[in-house]
């Protein structure tokens, strides 16, 4: 059976890497060295010169949500924008909605 491939991310250099699946392995940037984190297979990498995508994708990816393809074709909602995040960041701690959660709802209660 073929391994599948996924993207593993580093924050400080904004690259990524497509690497075959193996959860047992941390893999390190081979421009900076630090460890890479794993995004999931569904990852699209944005631009390196779009700093504010890069500050949204750290923010996802720390708090332990990635890109990983669900039985129905792709990760499910994702924000995109710095705004998006603050909104879902308020909501969690409004609400005391686990801040992963929060970050992954698509709508959220104003």
């Amino acid at each position: 059976m073929a391994m599948g491939k996924t993207s593993c991310v580093c924050l400080p250099c904004r690259v990524s890497y497509k690497q075959p699946h193996d959860t047992t392995r941390q893999r390190s940037c081979p421009r900076c060295t630090q460890l890479m984190m794993h995004a999931g297979s569904a990852f699209a990498t944005p631009p390196r010169r779009d700093v504010a995508s890069w500050r949204t994708l750290s923010v996802l990816l720390n708090a332990g949500v990635g890109f990983h393809k669900s039985c129905c074709g792709g990760p499910g909602f994702r924000p995109r924008k710095p705004r998006e995040i603050r909104g879902r960041m308020t909501y969690a701690q409004r609400s005391g909605t686990p801040i992963a959660e929060a970050l992954a709802r698509r709508d959220i209660a104003a």
